[in-house]
């Protein structure tokens, strides 16, 4: 882990200064497979004694080797991720995905104040096998669920799905197909996600552009205005995106 700038704890003009951690470049697959009741997606639930989203459910992924960007430039950091999530999903799910068959989804960066950042790709690819195989050690546990279940799941208190799953788990459940799935995330917009965390009344909300409240740290969230926010409460999780 390569650190920035380390700041000390006393506030100067106003403001708290931390520790900024540069994150680290990473890369997460979202696969969808084909089944009977509609498209279902592929969660991995990770060991709970990791630091990073121990126990939660998340996407295959993970960091970007220097081997992901051999081949190909190593300035094409688009396909060195998409090496990296093919060969993450073959280490924690013994998937066989293609390079070519992932489709960009979005860019999402950890907030600036955690300890542990990732600088990540996520992607969607369809898979037409239901094989799966876990190590047992980084990887707990494994569901094929409807976008709309696991987000049922989670309402539910069964499952704790990682904050980027959930926001993508909610922008692609109600598809009917896989195939829906695809041609909608391909005219998705180019975005890059930097959260701001903001400590609300039962929880937090993380705050992206270009909610209304994202330039003043979310110090407006009642402003009339676009909206673009993960709401993370001890009643629920909501994403909201409205613009």
């Amino acid at each position: 882990m390569s650190v920035g700038e380390v700041t000390d704890s006393e506030p100067e003009a106003g403001r708290l200064r931390f520790t900024s951690v540069e994150p680290r470049p990473a890369a997460s697959v979202m696969v969808f497979r084909s089944d009977p009741s509609g498209p279902v997606v592929l969660y991995l639930r990770r060991n709970p004694g990791l630091a990073f989203h121990g126990g939660d459910w998340v996407f295959p992924g993970g960091r970007i080797d220097l081997a992901d960007r051999s081949e190909g430039g190593a300035h094409d950091e688009v396909t060195a991720a998409k090496r990296a999530a093919v060969r993450e999903g073959s280490e924690e799910a013994g998937l066989d995905l293609a390079v070519d068959g992932l489709v960009v989804a979005v860019h999402w960066t950890t907030p600036l104040t955690r300890p542990i950042r990732f600088s990540a790709w996520f992607f969607i690819a369809e898979t037409a096998s239901d094989i799966v195989q876990i190590d047992g050690q980084e990887i707990y546990d494994y569901r094929w669920l409807r976008p709309a279940d696991a987000l049922a799941a989670q309402a539910a208190g069964t499952i704790q799905l990682a904050a980027p799953a959930f926001a993508l788990t909610t922008r692609l459940a109600g598809y009917p197909d896989v195939r829906s799935v695809l041609s909608a995330v391909n005219e998705w917009p180019n975005e890059r996600l930097l959260g701001r965390l903001c400590d609300v009344t039962g929880g937090r909300v993380a705050v992206y552009e270009p909610d209304v409240a994202y330039c003043d740290g979310g110090q407006a969230l009642d402003r009339s205005g676009p909206r673009h926010r993960l709401w993370m409460l001890d009643s629920g999780w909501r994403y909201e995106r409205d613009f």
